[in-house]
């Protein structure tokens, strides 16, 4: 790869030097303080399409080989992280006005939305992707260069290159990388096709004409208006004025309360219809005074010439007093007048919009106006007349299915840097500009690095490029005791950064020439590159070697990790190390109570982690701790409400699941690890029952590959679990 055009984003650049690999870059000092960064730090910024934006801070650190509070839960006293910050997660996304799909039906600019709003994203059900309303969680912004995705339809995105979009073939980047081997990803191509319905329409103008036609429809199709003369008590006749409006959503009725009030029409509210067991309560409005009454008449007629205002407003009015939208995708305005028949009809072809006329058998003569084309349009039909009541417009539960022209006929680069915006929501996804957007759901979970959950989460990694140093004069220190060291439990030490410093090395390095036993825990497949130095280190001292994989769920892992190289690429990384005579196991986590947990589930994360090779399994269980827990149940209030109870009764009192529900899990994974001949016999371990079983933990060391006795390392030297654990979520 590429490593030209590097600069610093405060200062100016210095002379290009040249590395011992030949690559050109510039480097200065920021003497600013930022979280985690001591003054003096070598600040460097990347133009190479991976880390376009992403500035590394060089810092030369104190310590690196860092003592884990007596406190924690962790199976081990001591941790290397050469990187603060994390890659995994999802890259910026779309330009400022892009239109995004929010819960009520209506759009708002990306620039403009903000965490707690409620927007659509979408969720797999059954063999459908479906439409849900989920919480945004986080925003931020950058500036990137832009690219636009035009689409056949018509529909153009402003992104960046590293955005992705889902297609029929799955989630796709905007641009390839020039990376190579196993570290490129999928990207669109000409005749991909988006999935969705294409961009979304201009919503109406509030002017005059408009609110007129939305009386008229309200009024019109739902409401009491007239005259009434009776015979007098005395001498004289009487005439009674009556406008009476009820409904059992209160968004219509503040509508039109709004609209004849500024028209001068000050109606009164009351209550229609009590609430009860079986029915909402229904409010209505009225007004009694004659003048009052020919005025909301007048305002009810049709003009001669209805203006296009005119005519959105109407259709907006005559849905909310009688239309309905279908969970199955139909929309319907119903009536019996010929005359409003007539004018929703003319009003729908006039935008474009193709209806079908069907007849009731019912006695008042009641005809059914069903709207054409399915999903895109009933939202190009919810956006170009804004009806007001949000019930009748969700579309939540809906297929994403679509016959909408949204093939890829052309991706260009705009050659400018332009604001870009992101969300991260429950779902994983949003809808913007009517197609289905990907997003990073992981950004609050990782505050404990004290970076921003938003762009410097993205943008600011900070590198300790004197690790291998520490490492080095730690272990030869007379005060250390040779205890064993873990590393990839808080941040990858194996993140895509590592492919540029190349730290690991290093550290393996002096582990080795230590003989210090270590583990390492990954979720990426970039250990591959050291995989011969590791298996020197193996001849020397105990090497732990595991991959993270909870579960082999392709929709699982792209809702719940959607920034990390898919379960399989994982697992095969395992295989490799293995077939070079590495010990390496899998970390079965985290398992997701009630989503990844179920005997089937289990059943095919193990047959694929037997297929890799592993030499053990060790389950982990979903652990909540402060931050986690907060966006982990928004996520579960907007994918999968229905669990919100049972998770509450898991996890109410504490970050951890019971340790019924661990030992359940631990004893299922036991028995399938035994059935698919994970283990050996090294590590079995007495059983109650009959016979034994291979314990589905990581292995105990062999004290005949280490260079010196045991227990010169003292007693507090690692120790490897017997049961199953629980750690955060890497």
């Amino acid at each position: 790869m590429r490593w030209d055009h590097l600069r610093l984003d405060d200062e100016p650049a210095a002379d290009p030097e040249t590395d011992e690999g030949g690559t050109l870059f510039t480097q200065a000092r920021r003497d600013v303080a930022l979280p985690l960064i001591e003054r003096g730090a070598v600040a460097r910024t990347f133009d190479t399409p991976g880390f376009r934006g992403m500035t590394f801070y060089e810092v030369q650190a104190k310590s690196v080989v860092n003592h884990v509070p007596e406190a924690s839960r962790m199976p081990f006293r001591w941790t290397i992280n050469p990187y603060r910050g994390c890659q995994h997660a999802c890259s910026y996304c779309q330009l400022g006005e892009t239109p995004i799909l929010m819960a009520d039906g209506r759009t708002k600019p990306l620039a403009d939305v903000r965490a707690g709003d409620r927007v659509y994203g979408t969720v797999k059900s059954g063999v459908y992707r479906r439409y849900a309303i989920t919480t945004v969680l986080a925003h931020w912004s950058t500036v990137k260069p832009a690219y636009r995705v035009i689409l056949e339809d018509g529909t153009e995105l402003v992104s960046s290159g590293d955005h992705r979009f889902l297609t029929e073939r799955g989630w796709k980047h905007v641009i390839g990388t020039e990376w190579g081997g196993s570290l490129q990803r999928p990207f669109l191509t000409v005749n991909n096709k988006l999935m969705g319905v294409g961009h979304f329409a201009e919503p109406p103008k509030d002017t005059a004409a408009y609110r007129q036609g939305y009386l008229c429809g309200m009024i019109r199709g739902d409401a009491t208006i007239g005259h009434c003369s009776y015979p007098p008590r005395a001498r004289g006749g009487n005439t009674a004025h009556l406008f009476r409006l009820a409904l059992d959503d209160p968004e219509g009725l503040s509508r039109t309360s709004e609209y004849l009030a500024d028209a001068g029409i000050n109606c009164r509210e009351f209550t229609f219809t009590k609430e009860s067991a079986a029915r909402r309560p229904i409010t209505a409005i009225r007004t009694n005074r004659r003048d009052e009454v020919r005025t909301i008449e007048w305002l009810t007629s049709r003009p001669l010439a209805p203006t296009p205002d005119w005519r959105k407003g109407f259709l907006a009015g005559i849905f909310d007093a009688e239309g309905s939208f279908s969970l199955g995708g139909v929309l319907r305005v119903s009536n019996t007048d010929s005359e409003i028949i007539d004018w929703i009809v003319s009003s729908l072809k006039s935008f474009g919009f193709e209806c079908a006329t069907e007849r009731t058998i019912q006695p008042n003569g009641l005809v059914c106006i069903r709207l054409r084309g399915g999903l895109k349009e009933t939202l190009r039909f919810f956006h170009t007349v804004d009806p007001a009541i949000t019930r009748k417009r969700s579309i939540e539960g809906v297929a994403i299915k679509s016959d909408a022209k949204l093939r890829v006929v052309a991706i260009e680069p705009l050659g400018l840097d332009l604001p870009m915006y992101d969300i991260t929501t429950g779902t994983g996804d949003f809808i913007a500009n009517g197609v289905v957007s990907h997003n990073c759901f992981a950004r609050n979970s990782h505050t404990y690095l004290d970076l921003d959950p938003g762009r410097d989460f993205d943008t600011k990694v900070v590198v300790k490029v004197n690790a291998p140093e520490l490492v080095r004069k730690k272990l030869a220190s007379p005060g250390w005791r040779g205890e064993h060291i873990a590393m990839g439990t808080n941040v990858d030490c194996y993140q895509r950064a590592e492919g540029r410093y190349r730290l690991m090395p290093g550290i393996i390095g002096a582990l080795k020439d230590a003989a210090n036993p270590f583990s390492i825990l990954t979720k990426g497949t970039l250990i591959l590159r050291d995989i011969e130095l590791l298996a020197e280190a193996a001849e020397v001292t105990d090497v732990g070697l595991n991959v993270s994989a909870g579960f082999v769920d392709k929709e699982l892992w792209r809702s719940v990790e959607p920034g990390t190289p898919a379960p399989g690429r994982r697992l095969e990384a395992c295989a490799a190390l293995n077939e070079r005579g590495l010990r390496c196991g899998v970390l079965m986590g985290p398992v997701i109570p009630f989503l990844s947990d179920s005997p089937a589930q289990l059943e095919a994360a193990i047959r694929q982690i037997a297929v890799a090779g592993a030499t053990q399994v060790t389950p982990i269980v979903l652990h909540l701790r402060p931050g986690t827990r907060d966006w982990f149940f928004g996520w579960l209030r907007s994918s999968h409400p229905g669990l919100v109870g049972r998770y509450l009764d898991l996890y109410g009192h504490g970050a951890y699941a019971p340790k019924a529900y661990q030992d359940r899990i631990s004893g299922q994974v036991r028995e399938l690890a035994d059935k698919h001949g994970i283990g050996r016999p090294g590590t079995r371990r007495p059983s109650s029952g009959p016979g034994r079983r291979p314990v589905a933990v990581i292995p105990a060391p062999d004290p005949a590959r280490r260079p010196e006795p045991a227990e010169s390392r003292g007693p507090e030297s690692f120790r490897y679990p017997a049961e199953a654990v629980q750690l955060t979520l890497l």
